[in-house]
């Protein structure tokens, strides 16, 4: 039996395990609702991931895209994936409710992965645009829905959104190692087509399971759903049209990543100014915890510029310059890279929910501003451990795998530190009224490391050939990683000390919102 073989079948029985031993933990103290939006947005993470990890890989070697054009485009589709969320939010928050929002995003999402199914280059990119809009209205839904079943000071609320987290990379995990193990080695619309097939059975677990929601996530507006719009038709109707119509849009952005950069740039500095002038419509508290907000939400974006380097230039460097042999066996890169992240995180993130709880129970939990900052120096860590391998692996060209395995480490410890804290600090710090808007703030952050991530990858980018006309090396191709490595563990090493001494500061702000 192949190797990969044998690895997902020993992660997917770890999975099930750390499932039930999660559930088993934590049933009597965390709201049940959490599982069943742990199993809904499991299986979508299984179909987004299992489709990233081929996304760019399959950008440079079958619709051959230079690695610099394939980085731009690959930022372009990730910053419009992450800024989708913030229409979304809008809308579950003004018409539509969490409910109908997740149900239409989960449809659209489901659809673009079957016409990635498709044996057709040409239906490659109206695939990734039915995924960016589908992605909007699904992705901060759930995780605002989520927090409507904890109280403003709940201290379970940590710890469940970090079980919720662990949901996300199970399913990050799987759909990783096996779409990326069947991308790579079988056929690439295989590994599309299981995608998609796992999205629709994380809506199914969801429509099934409605009456455990209980009042929560309806339309705030519900005789607004039923009333004509502008065109005659209900504004439920019309947003439906409008959200598929905007699916040719976003193929155009994609294509055009030039123009998304600078249309991006103006809508969020338009962002930044609207939460900024509804914070000054509050009170002094409200206005200040919005900041706090406001201020992570920022730290946010540069850390996911580095952090999302996962799916860009990391994804070509473990194809091309790290050494995936295990016992003779040559690992799927795909599965390697896009799956060790989750793995991490699904081994880690009880841990992290046990631990948040014991040190909140000694009043010793590090405040949300200090965590953002620790997330940045083992992040930075991270990236230096790159660097050690290649200089290990500088006469053959290819990093010994215990080194990219023990970077990932560190940098999935940064993330735990940062994105799961993330999700619960917005729904903590923003006013009710705006919580979903704010949910699509902190994915518009986001949107634009990824989008950065795209740029800096593309600095990354290795020649098709030297001067001479002669093929580049794995040699060659190394030292041009390792030096992007080093500048990014430098300048997030930098920026960690800072906000670790603005902290003070942001902690101010939060006024006692732990």
């Amino acid at each position: 039996m192949p190797l990969d073989i044998v690895i997902i079948l020993v992660g997917s029985l770890f999975s099930l395990a750390m499932i039930g031993l999660t559930y088993m933990t934590n049933r009597h103290i965390q709201p049940k609702q959490l599982f069943l939006l742990f199993f809904t947005e499991m299986w979508e993470r299984f179909s987004f991931y299992g489709m990233r990890a081929l996304l760019i890989l399959y950008m440079t070697n079958i619709l051959l895209y230079p690695d610099k054009e394939a980085n731009l485009m690959y930022g372009a589709y990730n910053a419009l994936v992450y800024t989708m969320p913030l229409f979304g939010g809008l809308l579950a928050d003004r018409i539509l409710g969490f409910r109908k929002s997740i149900v239409w995003g989960g449809s659209l999402m489901a659809i673009g992965h079957l016409v990635l199914a498709i044996p057709m280059t040409q239906t490659f990119f109206l695939g990734l645009g039915f995924l960016i809009v589908g992605n909007g209205f699904f992705k901060p839904n759930i995780s605002s829905f989520l927090g409507t079943y904890y109280h403003t000071n709940d201290n379970r609320r940590d710890g469940g959104y970090a079980i919720f987290y662990m949901g996300v990379n199970i399913g990050a995990f799987l759909g990783s190692a096996i779409c990326g193990y069947l991308g790579q080695q079988i056929d690439w619309h295989l590994g599309f087509g299981v995608a998609g097939g796992f999205m629709i059975l994380g809506l199914i677990i969801f429509l099934l399971n409605q009456k455990m929601l209980l009042d929560n996530g309806h339309s705030p507006e519900p005789e607004l759903l039923n009333a004509p719009s502008m065109i005659g038709i209900s504004w439920e109707k019309f947003i439906y049209l409008a959200a598929v119509l905007t699916v040719g849009l976003a193929v155009l952005m994609i294509t055009y990543h030039d123009i998304t950069q600078k249309i991006s740039i103006l809508f969020g500095l338009g962002t930044i100014a609207y939460i900024i002038k509804t914070s000054w419509q509050e009170e002094k508290n409200p206005r200040e915890m919005l900041w706090a907000a406001l201020s992570m939400i920022l730290y946010a974006l540069l850390f996911w510029a580095f952090y999302e380097q996962s799916g860009g230039s990391l994804n070509l460097m473990a194809e091309r310059n790290v050494d995936m042999t295990i016992f003779g066996y040559k690992l799927s890169s795909a599965m390697v890279n896009n799956s060790i992240n989750p793995f991490y995180i699904i081994l880690l993130s009880p841990l992290f929910a046990i631990m948040w709880q014991k040190l909140d129970d000694m009043n010793l939990k590090p405040s949300d501003p200090v965590k953002f900052g620790l997330a940045f120096v083992l992040l930075a860590i991270g990236y230096y451990i790159f660097v050690l391998g290649g200089r290990v692996g500088a006469t053959t060209g290819l990093m010994p795998l215990l080194y990219f395995a023990a970077g990932y480490f560190f940098i999935t410890v940064g993330e735990l530190f940062l994105s799961p804290v993330g999700l619960s600090m917005i729904t903590k710090l923003s006013p009710a009224k705006i919580v979903g808007f704010m949910m699509g703030a902190w994915f518009l952050a986001a949107a634009f490391g990824h989008e950065l991530a795209g740029y800096i990858g593309s600095l990354m980018a290795i020649p098709e050939k030297n001067a001479d006309g002669s093929a580049f090396t794995v040699v060659q191709s190394l030292p041009i990683y390792m030096e992007g490595c080093q500048q990014i563990a430098t300048v997030s090493l930098a920026f960690g000390v800072g906000v670790l001494l603005f902290s003070i500061v942001v902690k101010k702000w939060m006024h006692g919102v732990k």
